[in-house]
């Protein structure tokens, strides 16, 4: 996924001295109702994906007993199932298999929508359904094979607002792109962000208990104002809220707070569809209003408290705090992270490594497993509905070749091809395991 950009902290009293400040009021434009999971709400753990079995059993053969262990372990923590082809008829089939599984397990199932047409930017998880109108039948069919009020989760189309055609038109050649904002109808931005509102629209039909979120990048990508003129146009004033860092490997602090900021710039603009804000404070501009602007460096973990300017929120946090004060309004919009690969946070190469783009997002080396799933992780911020594993750890974000022209090796991996996108990636998935921050406890 192109761009793809927890340590527990002070930088959780961010959220909850945003929130304090402002009066509890709302605006009838925030139309979001809140229905967020039970605090020991039980995820569903899926079958271990392809490969990860037969991993386990060669380290078993050789000897290797306590990194097998570590493996399974991987495999056997909740993680999300994800829906990415086939016909509507095939996967109705899918989603109904994957939630009957959950409900005998009594265990609420993550599920991931990601089939919109040209995903990825052509890049590596590229593909899709082939039109809008063969989109929304596919969706139609995802949408039957729900039960009827089981407590689900669905993320809706990772990257999918993000990377709007309109930020890459190289990947659609002859076809009219459009722009974003105000993208003309008929063009592929219009139709894209047509098509996730129609999944959220139909996923809510179907199951009235099923929480959708619509994904929304990452803390290191779009700033604040831009992320939520997306979202508004896709209309997450009707759904639970939005998703952050999916496959990615930003640090969870970083997150929770641009997620709480986010929520606090929709209910700010409910014009945003149409009006892009301008007042929204981000990690782009994190100094003190009319001050001198200070960047916020995602490298950091982020806090309230950071001596260092370009690690702390706190005058972010200040200038929320005054504007929902005054604008009587509180932040509705719900959201979740990814906490799958993030507990080492962000790879960054040393300057100079490459000469091109070194994609940071694309296996990075020296990652480690974040945060286990958990609904209501932080009580600082009241808005963050869970910790989820979506992306599936051990699956490889593609054939990564650091931006050497020509090159269809990894020099990060020894040299070698890393496997597709969505393949099993045996040593990334020990390495995630071994590192993984908190800790990984193996059973015996």
């Amino acid at each position: 996924m192109t761009n793809r950009v927890l340590r527990r902290s002070a930088a959780a009293l961010a959220g909850a001295a945003l929130l304090a400040a402002a009066p509890l009021a709302t605006t009838s434009a925030e139309a979001v109702v809140a229905k967020p999971l039970p605090g020991r709400t039980y995820f569903y753990v899926p079958p271990a994906p392809d490969g990860a079995k037969e991993q386990i059993d060669r380290l078993d053969d050789a000897g290797r007993d306590r990194a097998a262990r570590l493996v399974k372990a991987e495999t056997t923590t909740p993680q999300a199932v994800w829906f990415t082809s086939g016909t509507p008829k095939q996967v109705r089939k899918a989603v109904r298999k994957t939630t009957d599984r959950a409900a005998d397990k009594k265990a609420v199932p993550t599920l991931v929508v990601y089939n919109v047409p040209g995903r990825d930017c052509s890049q590596y998880s590229s593909g899709g359904a082939g039109s809008d109108a063969a989109y929304r039948d596919w969706v139609d069919g995802f949408a039957r094979g729900l039960r009827k009020n089981q407590r689900v989760v669905v993320v809706v189309e990772p990257d999918g607002l993000t990377n709007l055609p309109a930020d890459c038109p190289g990947a659609y050649p002859g076809q009219d792109v459009g722009t974003f904002p105000h993208p003309a109808p008929g063009t592929l931005t219009a139709g894209r962000i047509a098509d996730i509102a129609y999944a959220g629209k139909v996923i809510r039909k179907a199951n009235e208990k099923a929480l959708v979120y619509l994904d929304s990048g990452h803390s290191g990508w779009k700033s604040v104002g831009d992320a939520t003129a997306r979202l508004r146009a896709a209309g997450v004033d009707k759904d639970q809220g939005f998703s952050l860092n999916v496959s990615n490997y930003q640090w969870t602090p970083n997150l929770s707070a641009y997620g709480t900021w986010i929520s606090s710039c929709l209910a700010l603009h409910p014009d945003a569809a149409t009006t892009t804000p301008t007042d929204c404070a981000d990690q782009n501009n994190a100094g003190p209003a009319g001050g001198t602007a200070v960047a916020l460096d995602p490298q950091k973990s982020w806090s309230r408290t950071a001596s260092d300017p370009t690690a702390s929120t706190a005058e972010v946090d200040a200038r929320y705090a005054a504007q929902l004060a005054t604008a009587g309004v509180m932040p509705k919009a719900h959201f979740v992270l990814d906490t799958s690969r993030n507990g080492q946070g962000p790879w960054l190469p040393a300057a100079g490594t490459y000469a091109g783009d070194p994609q940071v997002w694309c296996n990075p080396p020296g990652r480690g497993l974040g945060e286990r799933p958990k609904a209501h992780p932080a009580k600082a911020y009241p808005q963050l509905d869970a910790y989820l594993w979506i992306k599936t750890p051990g699956q490889s974000d593609g054939q990564c070749n650091r931006g050497i022209t020509g090159s269809t090796t990894d020099p990060e991996w020894g040299g070698r091809t890393d496997p597709a996108a969505g393949a099993w990636f045996g040593r990334q998935a020990l390495q995630l395991a071994r590192l993984a921050e908190p800790r990984l406890l193996p059973k015996k």
